[in-house]
């Protein structure tokens, strides 16, 4: 549905977004968009609802309430096509031990219906040549990441949705990936929707930042704007924003 994807659609759009389990309420009037070729960070401590707010982006949860775009689809009456312009990776998604990493991303290029050439281009941009043959369960947690990456790009999207993609990670395999994707927005015109808990990986990553605690969304901006804002707040839980906080110093935030 090309006519959905006109330039002044943002990538991602989310509008009083509610989400009440029968033990829990994980989302309470969240709002916020992904400008076209921004970077996003969704910041909070654990808990805060950021994988519950990707969940519904991906269709894999209904909201209780309000609704949510990518670039004007509805991914739950509209699935298939709003997924077209998405690329997912997170840590939790593993790809099959047993095969190598070429195979892997051979069974997935079939299963996207992606374009011939595609496999080959992405163990290009992602630098896994080397890795092609090797068994993805023989790989260093930062070569898995980026085996995520190169299936996430498979198919071309116009949008990454990554979940934590660090996490695990060390600092020096952290940092590498930080560029990469930099570089992938610059070189795609990526936009792409960042979850993270640490401040300082999001300064050094993302344009914006939202913020969320409990559910809501407790500021948006600059990520320095952001970090003075959050921490100026009288009414948040000192105790549970403490590990988003950890590092602050080190980004030049506080």
């Amino acid at each position: 549905m090309e006519q959905a994807l006109a330039t002044d659609t943002p990538a991602v759009l989310v509008r009083d977004l509610v989400k009440r389990f029968p033990d829990a309420v994980a989302l309470e009037g969240v709002s916020f968009e992904v400008r076209r070729g921004e970077i996003l960070g969704l910041l909070g401590p654990n808990g805060a609802g950021k994988t519950t707010t990707l969940h519904v982006l991906l269709g894999l949860v209904r909201p209780t309430a309000g609704h949510v775009r990518i670039f004007g689809l509805d991914p739950h009456r509209e699935r298939a096509a709003a997924l077209r312009h998405v690329g997912f990776a997170s840590p939790e998604a593993l790809m099959d031990w047993r095969l190598t990493v070429e195979e892997n991303l051979r069974v997935y290029a079939e299963f996207y219906g992606a374009e011939r050439g595609a496999v080959a281009r992405a163990l290009k941009v992602l630098e896994l040549e080397g890795e092609a043959r090797t068994k993805f369960g023989q790989l260093s947690l930062g070569q898995q990441m980026r085996a995520g990456l190169a299936r996430s790009l498979l198919h071309g999207p116009e949008l990454l949705v990554l979940d934590e993609p660090t996490a695990s990670l060390d600092p020096d395999i952290s940092d590498k990936t930080r560029h990469l994707l930099l570089a992938l927005r610059e070189e795609q015109a990526l936009s792409i929707l960042y979850t993270s808990h640490d401040m300082a990986e999001v300064e050094a990553l993302c344009d914006r930042v939202v913020f969320l605690h409990h559910g809501r969304v407790v500021a948006e901006g600059t990520p320095l704007a952001v970090s003075r804002r959050v921490l100026s707040r009288a009414d948040l839980d000192a105790a549970s924003l403490e590990e988003v906080f950890l590092k602050i110093s080190r980004g030049g935030g506080a």
